[in-house]
């Protein structure tokens, strides 16, 4: 579908659609906590599911007993193919390389796959293999957060399903591909699901039942975005209210996250992804015409030869890190000083010492005789003390997603790159 056309065909009661996706999700959020509807989903789910994650592990055990060094850090290596870091650089890659529409697509559908499959593993909270006996290999930080997580699904799987399934679509869609590409493409994502999926259970990650349900539930996922795709990326690049929209929608999805049995880092990860959605939305709705259009350079054509290209890598990496920080640093000041001025009832787990004990500030902005206007809108969602660390985490991915599709292009513009 052309892009233009496709704008053209959803312009048309564009704002009816909006308030209508807007108003579903508070109302979700508004049903889910009148009617306890996680603990009774949980109360369903959970026993099914941590009785063969147990039942699993005499199996785990026979398959371990291959465990070998090298086949550890194989197996290791492979899992941060889908990790926050591979994204990180990854992602970047894609959108300085030309092709923008399958850079956001990717940006997007990781997003909102990571948010599916977190709400999944914390509505269940059903366990990993249990560990000992279980080996479980955790060679990264990043491993030992996931570690901290709860089982079902595999994220890991669910995300390569998703990746590289529609890295195949879009290869196939947008090239001439005889029956023996076909068959290779095809052949290449499903190995590279199969050796993810042998990997988890291998390095005591994830039992089998974790991995089919990663699978099944990544194909679902993947079905409907290839239905979707080009809906989303018209409305993006030039659809009405995208900003404001947008922005609506990934507050209410911090609302709508279900509340896990015990913490995990599980709603980090999902913070960090929709503020990489975000920002990657407000910065290519300022700046496609001039960046991100059909007709942005490619990546080994004569417009961007590889040495240019690889300018840009070197260029374009230190500044977006360089953003980060700086977006992280500024949250952590301006955040807590706008909840204050404004009354909204705040908390620290780990950015803000300040507000990490109930005699800080914190408990004096939920006086009632200080709550401004928008803590009393807030007091309509089911919790009480905001944790600030969310808002920090999602300005600073945010503001580091931003800088990947508008404050780098523009520098790459000043020095020819």
């Amino acid at each position: 579908m052309d892009m233009e056309a496709a704008a053209a065909g959803g312009g048309a009661g564009l704002t009816a659609w909006q308030a209508a996706a807007l108003s579903g999700a508070a109302g979700w959020v508004w049903a889910a906590s009148y009617f306890d509807l996680t603990r009774r989903t949980r109360s369903l789910a959970q026993p099914w599911v941590t009785r063969h994650v147990h039942a699993e592990t005499p199996a785990i055990l026979r398959f371990q007993r291959m465990q070998h060094r090298l086949l550890d850090n194989f197996f290791s290596v492979l899992s941060c193919v889908v990790s926050v870091p591979f994204y990180t650089g990854f992602l970047p890659l894609l959108f300085w390389s030309g092709h923008g529409k399958l850079a956001r697509q990717m940006t997007l559908l990781m997003a909102f796959s990571d948010y599916l499959g977190n709400v999944v593993k914390d509505i269940v909270s059903a366990p990993r293999p249990c560990s000992p006996p279980v080996r479980r290999v955790t060679a990264t930080q990043d491993e030992k957060e996931h570690a901290m997580e709860y089982g079902l699904p595999s994220s890991h799987a669910l995300m390569t399903v998703c990746l590289m399934g529609y890295m195949l679509h879009y290869v196939l869609s947008n090239g001439a591909c005889d029956s023996f590409m076909i068959t290779a493409g095809l052949s290449l994502a499903f190995l590279q699901v199969l050796l993810i999926g042998i990997a988890r259970v291998y390095l005591g990650m994830h039992s089998l039942t974790d991995v089919i349900a990663g699978i099944c539930l990544g194909v679902v996922i993947l079905a409907f975005w290839l239905v979707v795709d080009d809906h989303v990326d018209a409305f993006v690049v030039s659809g009405q209210n995208v900003t404001f929209f947008w922005a609506s929608l990934s507050l209410l999805l911090c609302f709508a996250y279900p509340e896990p049995e015990f913490p995990t880092p599980s709603f980090e990860f999902h913070t960090a992804f929709t503020g990489v959605a975000f920002g990657i939305v407000y910065g290519v709705q300022q700046t496609y015409s001039r960046f991100h259009g059909p007709d942005a350079a490619l990546i080994l054509s004569q417009q961007l030869p590889l040495l240019t290209y690889v300018g840009r890598v070197l260029v374009g990496i230190p500044i977006i890190l360089a953003v980060k920080s700086c977006s992280k640093a500024l949250s952590k000041w301006l955040l807590p000083v706008m909840c204050s001025t404004l009354g909204v009832p705040i908390v620290s787990s780990c950015y803000v010492p300040a507000l990490k004990t109930p005699g800080s500030s914190s408990s004096k902005s939920s006086d009632p005789r200080q709550a401004g206007y928008l803590q009393k809108v807030f007091s309509l969602f089911p919790r009480k003390a905001y944790d600030v660390d969310t808002g920090i985490r999602f300005v600073q991915y945010a503001g580091l997603a931003w800088s990947v599709v508008d404050l780098v292009p523009v520098i790459f513009t000043y020095l020819n790159l």
